[in-house]
């Protein structure tokens, strides 16, 4: 291996685990400093330009203080398509990436009109609208400084949506007509702070993180209304959920007359996303 890549993970020992930290190092290298296979692994030692040294110097400095790396980069990878993100917005995980398959494999080839509520990055709406082309798709989150990344990250893959700056709590809401509403809504209560990273629990935005303690499902409640509202007859909603709540969020479905309600575990096991069917 190349001796940056060994320094790196020296560097990181400690702060990271051992595998956590190799992952870093190869990202680091070959995303931010373009090195290829062969740089990589044939350990040829080239010394990094006094530029690069600073450079790679600030990184780690930053990744000791457990700044995720997304951030340092300043982009990620979700559903095949790059996005923008910053501390304004979380950062993409895999299992929304499976929420997104989920609802594309329901609506194949089709046109279909979406909501995201709670858009963050808009990782789902912006690849809902790359992955089904015939789709409208809209967006809405409170946080203007999380709209503007999403405005951003549609544009960067050339597809239309619709962004709205809307506060899913209150009590009213643009009317709109759609067929499929999904929401990876904020769902950490307080009293899971303490089992959190630190580069999740110091980094990312708190405002699209945490629930009451003593409301554990208060956005799902408020959206599932929402759907009532402005879902189609047998219009589909989608929800990401905490995998602590899969029981009690199908049963607050249930009782607000949704049927077909079905609770999918993530490729890790856990209870992750509910379909429901509006009556």
């Amino acid at each position: 291996m190349h001796p940056v890549y060994t320094e790196i993970k020296q560097a990181l020992s400690g702060f990271y685990p051992e595998t956590e930290a190799a992952a870093m190092a190869r990202w680091i290298l070959t995303d931010l400093f373009h090195f290829g296979t062969l740089d990589l692994y044939a350990g040829k030692d080239t010394d990094f330009p006094t530029d690069e040294r600073a450079r790679l110097n600030n990184i780690l400095t930053r990744l000791k203080s457990y700044e995720p790396l997304q951030y340092i980069i300043g982009e990620t990878r979700f559903s095949g398509l790059p996005f923008e993100v910053t501390p304004s917005v979380l950062i993409p995980r895999p299992e929304t990436e499976e929420l997104v398959s989920w609802i594309v494999e329901d609506h194949p080839d089709v046109p279909v009109r979406i909501l995201d509520i709670g858009t963050g990055s808009g990782c789902i709406p912006v690849s809902l609208a790359h992955r089904l082309p015939l789709s409208t798709v809209h967006a809405w989150d409170v946080s203007p400084e999380a709209l503007e990344v999403a405005r951003r990250n549609a544009i960067r893959n050339g597809v239309t949506v619709h962004f709205q700056q809307v506060d899913a709590l209150q009590e009213s809401w643009p009317s709109l007509n759609i067929d499929v509403l999904v929401s990876n809504p904020p769902y950490i209560t307080e009293k899971e702070r303490t089992d959190m990273e630190r580069n999740v629990l110091d980094w990312e935005p708190e405002l699209a993180l945490f629930v009451p303690d003593n409301d554990p499902l208060l956005f799902y409640r408020h959206i599932a209304r929402i759907g009532l509202d402005l879902l189609s007859p047998s219009g589909t909603l989608y929800y990401e959920i905490n995998r602590a709540y899969g029981a009690e969020t199908v049963s607050l479905l249930q009782q607000l007359g949704y049927h077909s309600v079905e609770l999918r575990k993530d490729l890790s096991g856990n209870d992750r996303m509910v379909k429901a069917v509006k009556p």
